[in-house]
C-alpha cells in the first residue's frame, strides 16, 4: 500500500535547542493518528514540516502525487467582519470549483457544525464557535489528509462530542487519513487508532503503538520498564569491567586492548541510556494547603447573575467544604465562568457580584484561583521575573527556594530565565500561573481551564495534586479524562437559567441527551390544514427552520440509497433477472426525482433564510 503522507529521518533544532531528530512516520490510508509529547518536543513543528509549511534541518518528505492537505493551525485567524459563510466561501477559492459546488459544501458543513446563524460576523462568535468554522475551513477542501493542531481548543464538551462523531462519520468532506495534536486523552481515546509520542526519552525520537490511548499507556509502560531492565543490566556490566580495568592486566594484547575499548564503550552507551531514561521530565506541582479544620469554608444561597436580559443562572445554592471537589460543567457561555469569578471576589469583597444571593466565608479563608485568560502575566517580563517577582529566591512550603531550583521543578530550563513572557509557549505560560498559585496556601482552589496547553505528562501531575488537595476545589475543564478522576460532584449549567448537581459527568451528559429527546417529542407536528405564516425576511418559520436543520440528512439518506441501488443493478446476478433489475429500476427513478426536488427545497430555504424573494 503506498503511503499518503511520510517524512523520514526527520530532525529540527531552533538554535542549540533540538527538537526532535531522527522522526520516521508513515500515514496511510484509513490512519487516524494522535500525536502527543511533551511541550516543546515540537509536535507543533513537525505537523508544519509534513504540511510543507516549514523545512526539516534534515530528513524528507514524501507526499503522495495530486496529494490534499487540510490544516487546522493552533491559531483561529479569519476576516473578522466576515460572516460565516463568506470565510467558508473564501477557503474554495483557488479550488476550481463553480458556484453550485461552493454553494452546496459551504452550506452543508455550516448545517453539520450546526451554526446557528451561518450570517453572523464572525467576530461576534466564541471561541468554541470560531473552533467549529475552523474545522469546517479545513474541510471545505476535501482533503485527502487532516492536519490538525490542538483541535479541542476553545470547545466545550459538546463540541468536542461534535468533532468526535464528525471524525468517525463517513461522509463527502471525511479525508482518508487525519493526524493531529491533542493532550484530551478521553477524545485520543475515542478518535485515534494509532498514537505516536515525540521525545527524547526514545532512541529513534518518537515511540508509536497501533491501537487506541489505553493501547500506547499499556505498550509505553512495557517499554519504559525495558529501558530500564536494560540500563540495570548494563550498569552491572560496566561495573565488572570497570574493576577488571582497575586490577590492571601486566599483559597488554590485543584481546586486553579490545576489551578496555569495549569497556569505554558500555560506559557512553549506558550514559547515553541513563540520559534518555531520565530526559522525560515531569512538573513538579504541590498545592500548598492553610491546613484549616472549619467543616463550612464557603456557603452560597440564592445565587442570581444574568447579562443584557439573559440570566445565566438563578437560585443556586452552594456549599464548600474541605476535600470537595466541584466540576462545572456546560456550554460556552452558560455561566461556568462568571460563577467562579463570583466566587474569586468573595474574599476581597470587590469584583464581580452576584444580582442576587448572599455568600458567607469562614472566618479568614484564602481562595486561590487561576484564570483563563492568564491577565495575571505581564507578557513583557521575564521568566525569572514571572516566577520570582520579589527576588531570586521564593518561599514555598516555609523553605527558600533559589528561581533556578523553582524553574527546574516547572521543567523550565536555566538559558530561559531572561525569555519574556510573550515569546513563551501556552503550555509554559499555564505552568508560570501555577507555580504562582503554589506559592500561596489555600483553603479554595478556584481553577477556570486550568489544562489548556499542558501536556500529558503535566496532566498527570495536576491531577495528583488535586486528589491530594486537603482544601475544597472548584474546577471548570472540557478533559473528560481530568473530570472523572478528580471530581465526586458535578455541577451542570443548561444555559437557560437553570444548574443542577450531578453524581458525574456521565450523568450529566445522559440528562442532556434525555432532555433533547424530550424536547424533540414535545416539538409539535405540522398541521396542513392551515397555510403557515410567511416568515419575515431572513428568518425562517418554525417549521420550515426545522424542515431545514432535517434537509441534509435526509439528502445523504437518498444519495446513499441510490448509490445501494446502482451497486445492486452492476451486480450480474440482478442483471439476470428482469424482474429485480426492474424493480431496483423504478425505485432508482423515484429516489432520484425525490433527491432532486429536495436540493430544490433546499435552495429555496437557503433564500428565505438570506432574505431572497427571487
Amino acid at each position: 500500500m503506498c503511503a499518503l503522507l511520510s517524512g523520514q529521518g526527520l530532525a529540527k533544532a531552533f538554535g542549540a535547542q533540538e527538537l526532535f531528530s531522527g522522526v520516521t512516520l508513515v500515514i496511510n490510508a484509513g490512519d487516524t493518528v494522535g500525536l502527543i509529547g511533551p511541550n516543546g518536543s515540537g509536535k507543533s513543528t513537525l505537523l508544519k514540516i509534513l504540511c510543507g509549511l516549514e523545512q526539516p534541518d534534515s530528513g524528507t518528505v514524501f507526499v503522495q502525487k495530486l496529494l490534499r492537505i487540510g490544516y487546522l493551525p493552533q491559531e483561529d485567524v479569519f476576516a473578522e467582519e466576515a460572516n460565516c459563510a463568506d470565510n467558508l466561501y473564501a477557503a474554495c477559492q483557488g479550488l476550481g470549483l463553480d458556484e453550485a459546488e461552493q454553494y452546496n459544501r459551504v452550506h452543508a458543513l455550516l448545517s453539520r457544525a450546526r451554526f446557528p446563524d451561518p450570517q453572523q460576523p464572525v467576530r461576534l462568535l466564541s471561541g468554541g464557535w470560531r473552533k467549529r468554522l475552523a474545522v469546517c475551513r479545513a474541510l471545505v477542501g476535501r482533503p485527502d489528509v487532516l492536519v490538525m493542531d490542538e483541535p479541542t481548543n476553545h470547545l466545550d464538551i459538546e463540541g468536542i462530542l461534535w468533532l468526535e462523531r464528525l471524525l468517525g462519520a463517513t461522509l463527502p468532506e471525511s479525508p482518508a487519513a487525519v493526524l493531529m495534536v491533542s493532550h484530551d486523552r478521553r477524545f485520543l481515546e475515542n478518535t485515534v487508532n494509532r498514537v505516536i509520542e515525540l521525545a527524547p526519552v526514545y532512541p529513534e525520537g518518537s515511540f508509536q503503538v497501533r491501537g487506541g490511548y489505553a493501547d500506547f499507556l499499556e505498550k509505553k509502560a512495557d517499554y519504559l520498564l525495558q529501558r530500564q531492565d536494560l540500563e540495570e543490566r548494563l550498569a552491572n556490566k560496566v561495573r565488572r569491567e570497570t574493576e577488571w580495568l582497575r586490577r590492571g592486566p601486566k599483559a597488554r594484547t590485543t584481546k586486553a586492548r579490545y576489551r578496555i575499548e569495549e569497556a569505554g564503550r558500555l560506559q557512553d552507551e549506558l550514559g547515553e541510556i541513563r540520559s534518555r531514561n531520565r530526559s522525560l521530565g515531569q512538573v513538579g506541582i504541590a498545592f500548598d494547603a492553610t491546613g484549616r479544620k472549619t467543616k463550612k469554608l464557603l456557603t452560597a444561597t440564592g445565587l442570581e447573575k444574568g447579562f443584557s436580559g439573559r440570566t445565566l443562572f438563578s437560585g443556586l445554592d452552594l456549599s464548600l467544604t474541605p476535600g470537595l471537589r466541584l466540576g462545572l460543567l456546560g456550554r460556552n457561555g452558560s455561566g461556568k465562568s462568571t460563577l467562579m469569578r463570583i466566587l474569586a471576589s468573595a474574599e476581597g469583597h470587590s469584583g464581580l457580584k452576584p444580582d442576587a444571593g448572599t455568600i458567607v466565608l469562614a472566618d479568614g479563608l484564602r481562595i486561590v484561583s487561576f484564570d483563563q485568560r492568564r491577565q495575571a502575566l505581564d507578557p513583557d517580563a521575564t521568566l525569572r521575573r514571572a516566577l520570582a517577582p520579589e527576588g531570586d529566591s521564593v518561599l514555598y512550603q516555609g523553605q527558600s527556594l533559589h528561581v533556578v531550583t523553582w524553574a527546574k521543578r516547572f521543567l523550565f530550563r536555566t538559558d530561559q530565565l531572561e525569555t519574556p513572557v510573550y515569546r513563551l509557549s501556552g503550555g509554559e505560560q499555564a505552568r508560570i500561573l501555577i507555580a504562582r498559585l503554589m506559592l500561596r496556601p489555600a483553603d479554595v482552589l478556584l481553577l477556570d481551564e486550568p489544562t489548556n496547553d499542558l501536556d500529558i505528562p503535566s496532566l498527570d501531575v495536576l491531577e495528583e495534586s488535586l486528589c491530594e488537595f486537603p482544601g475544597a476545589l472548584v474546577l471548570v475543564t472540557h478533559d473528560r479524562f481530568l473530570l472523572d478522576r478528580v471530581c465526586n460532584l458535578v455541577l451542570g449549567f443548561d444555559g437557560a437559567g437553570r444548574a443542577e448537581y450531578f453524581a458525574d459527568y456521565d450523568q450529566w451528559l445522559a440528562m442532556l441527551q434525555e432532555r433533547d429527546r424530550e424536547e424533540e417529542a414535545s416539538s409539535p407536528a405540522p398541521v396542513r390544514e392551515k397555510p403557515a405564516a410567511k416568515p419575515r425576511p431572513g428568518k425562517l418559520s418554525y417549521m420550515d427552520q426545522r424542515e431545514y436543520d432535517r434537509m441534509e440528512e435526509n439528502i445523504l439518506a437518498a444519495e446513499a440509497r441510490l448509490a445501494e441501488l446502482e451497486a445492486l443493478m452492476a451486480d450480474p446476478e440482478v442483471a439476470a433477472d428482469p424482474g429485480r433489475l426492474q424493480r431496483y429500476w423504478q425505485e432508482q427513478q423515484e429516489v432520484q426525482t425525490r433527491t432532486e426536488q429536495l436540493y430544490e427545497r433546499w435552495d429555496e430555504l437557503e433564500r428565505l433564510r438570506q432574505g431572497k424573494t427571487e
